[in-house]
């Protein structure tokens, strides 16, 4: 399986500049070949809730017109995005769309990010999400989510060989992010892909100036990192096989050996 993983700013409030970034890293990413493209946290918006509430009627055809993009590129593309929620609510929603254009998977972020006052302005979903894919079955996480190992425990026990993880994780937590990526690829062994914004946003007051780290990441079922950037804006390009996953497990039976009987 071969996937880009974009790692770029995002130009906050402003839907159109970012889905033409997203339709130039696509074609990027199918001239390499991928499979499919991973993009970061609320990568069409950014984290504005005020005036993310306004583009709210927009959501739909931001999805929409990445729909068109993954099929005009042959390229499966995922992300985390704005959405409004049945009760006409900002959602941070995982989605992950094929490469015919049709969503394949929603997600939709159950651990809000208390620090930046998320709570407030997001309604929060309440389920896990792991799906099938031709590749093999996929696990969805959003940022904040990955301090949470129950998440990931469960979409594993639901058959994930791979997690992925859009996120807008920001300096001075660089450590906890490189740490907590290969801990959960390691305690589940599964490949884990995070996605990073880089770049700054400013929040506004209680918050202020957010400075994202970048360092996009594939950990594999060992724990090894297979890739990782640096701070700046790029496209890195990798290949996985998921087959490794059974092959680890054989090796090293950990999965095999929990006690299930009693934490279950």
């Amino acid at each position: 399986m071969k996937i880009s993983i974009a790692q770029f700013a995002v130009i906050r409030g402003d839907a159109t500049a970012n889905l033409a970034r997203i339709s130039e890293l696509s074609a990027e990413a199918a001239s390499f070949g991928a499979d499919l493209l991973c993009l970061p946290e609320m990568c069409t918006t950014g984290f504005d809730w005020s005036s993310n509430r306004e583009h709210l009627a927009d959501a739909s055809a931001s999805i929409a017109e990445l729909k068109d993009i993954a099929q005009e590129q042959g390229i499966a593309i995922c992300g985390s995005f704005l959405e409004k929620t049945e009760l006409g609510n900002a959602a941070n929603c995982f989605h992950y769309i094929d490469a015919k254009g049709s969503l394949l998977a929603r997600y939709r972020k159950m651990h809000l990010f208390t620090l930046f006052h998320e709570e407030r302005h997001v309604e929060a979903g309440n389920g896990c999400v792991a799906f099938d894919t031709a590749y093999g079955k996929i696990g969805a996480s959003i940022c904040y989510d990955l301090r949470f190992p129950e998440l990931f425990r469960q979409n594993t026990k639901a058959g994930a060989l791979l997690h992925i993880l859009p996120a807008a994780f920001p300096h001075p937590r660089l450590e906890h992010w490189r740490k907590l990526v290969c801990a959960r690829a390691i305690e589940n062994q599964t490949y884990f892909i995070a996605t990073n914004q880089t770049g700054v946003e400013d929040h506004g007051s209680g918050v202020g100036e957010t400075h994202y780290f970048g360092h996009s990441m594939v950990v594999d079922p060992w724990g090894e990192i297979v890739a990782e950037a640096n701070e700046d804006e790029c496209l890195l390009q990798v290949e996985i096989d998921l087959s490794s996953v059974s092959k680890v497990r054989k090796e090293l039976s950990a999965w095999d050996d929990r006690r299930t009987d009693v934490f279950d």
